[in-house]
C-alpha cells in the first residue's frame, strides 16, 4: 500500500454544470490541493458547481508547470491528495499536466483519472462525420508554414481530424486545410453543452460562403479524405487546360482546379502543372 498521496486527473463541465459526475464532485471537495490553470476561474467554477473546497487552490499552467512540479511532487510524497483540473473538460488535452503525470509515474506515485466531459469527443459524437479513426491535434501552430506541415503529416492517414481554434484564426486555418487536404466535409462545434450550442457544417471548397462571425469556444472537425470518386490525372489535366484559358496566376489556377477535382489539393495540382 502506497504511503504517498494520489494525483487525480479530474474532468470538469464544458459548460453545463449538470455534467459534473458525483465522483468528480467528491474528489474536488476532498482533495488536499487543487491545481488549476486559472485560480480565479477555478474559484468561480467551484462556486457555480456548489462545491466546498477542503484543500488549497494552486495555479498550474503552461508557463509555471516546470517551476511548480517539485512542490507538487513534495505534496504527494507527504501523502497529500492532489486534483488536477483544466478550465473546462479533461486535463492534458491541449492543457498542462503531461509533465506532472509522467513524473508521478516515474516516481511510482498513483495517478487516477476521474473521467467526464471532453470537448473533442463531445464534438465528434454529434458532428455526423466519421468517428473512427480520428486524430486530435490540439491547437494548430500559429505560423502558417507549421500548420501546413501539420496537415500534410495527416493528409493520407484516412483519419478524421479534430482540433481547437480561436475564432479570429478559424478562417485562415480552414483555408490552409483546404489547400493541403483538398475538399473535405468539416464541422465547427460552437459553445458545446451551453445554451447556444451549435454545429455548423460545410465543405472546405465552399469556405467563401461560410459565416466566420462566430462567438464562443470552437472545436473543429475535418472529415477524412478518400480515394472513391477522386479525379484521375487525365481529368485534372483537362481542368488545368480549362482554368488556364480563363486566366490567372498559376497558384490561383491550381486552387480553382482543386476545387473542381475531388481528392486533389492546390499543392498537388500545382506540382502537376510544373511537371
Amino acid at each position: 500500500m502506497s504511503d504517498t498521496g494520489t494525483l487525480f486527473v479530474v474532468a470538469t463541465p464544458l459548460g453545463n454544470a449538470d455534467d459534473l459526475s458525483p465522483r468528480a464532485r467528491h474528489t474536488l471537495t476532498e482533495a488536499d490541493v487543487v491545481l488549476a490553470e486559472d485560480t480565479r476561474r477555478a474559484g468561480l467554477l467551484f462556486k457555480r458547481l456548489g462545491l466546498e473546497r477542503h484543500g488549497r487552490l494552486m495555479s498550474f499552467f503552461e508557463h509555471n508547470e516546470d517551476k511548480r512540479l517539485p512542490k507538487v511532487l513534495d505534496f504527494l510524497e507527504q501523502g497529500l491528495d492532489v486534483a488536477l483540473i483544466s478550465d473546462a473538460g479533461t486535463p492534458l488535452l491541449s492543457d498542462p499536466g503531461f509533465t506532472l503525470v509522467r513524473a508521478c509515474r516515474e516516481a511510482a506515485i498513483p495517478v487516477k483519472p476521474v473521467p467526464g466531459p471532453s470537448a473533442p469527443v463531445t464534438a465528434l459524437s454529434a458532428s455526423g462525420l466519421p468517428p473512427l479513426p480520428y486524430t486530435f491535434l490540439g491547437f494548430p501552430p500559429r505560423k502558417k508554414s507549421q500548420t501546413e506541415k501539420l496537415f500534410e503529416a495527416h493528409r493520407a492517414t484516412g483519419a478524421t481530424l479534430v482540433f481547437f481554434e480561436r475564432k479570429d484564426r478559424l478562417k485562415g486555418t480552414l483555408s490552409i486545410a483546404r489547400d493541403v487536404l483538398g475538399d473535405r466535409d468539416f464541422c465547427v462545434a460552437r459553445e458545446l453543452t451551453k445554451e447556444y450550442e451549435e454545429f455548423l457544417h460545410g465543405r472546405l471548397a465552399g469556405l467563401d460562403g461560410f459565416d466566420f462571425e462566430l462567438r464562443g469556444e470552437l472545436t473543429v472537425i475535418i472529415g477524412p479524405g478518400g480515394d472513391e470518386g477522386d479525379a484521375d490525372e487525365g481529368a485534372v489535366l483537362k481542368l488545368i487546360e480549362e482554368e488556364s484559358a480563363a486566366g490567372g496566376k498559376p497558384k490561383e489556377i491550381a486552387r480553382r482546379v482543386a476545387d473542381r477535382a475531388p481528392g486533389w489539393t492546390a499543392k498537388t495540382v500545382y506540382a502537376l502543372m510544373r511537371d
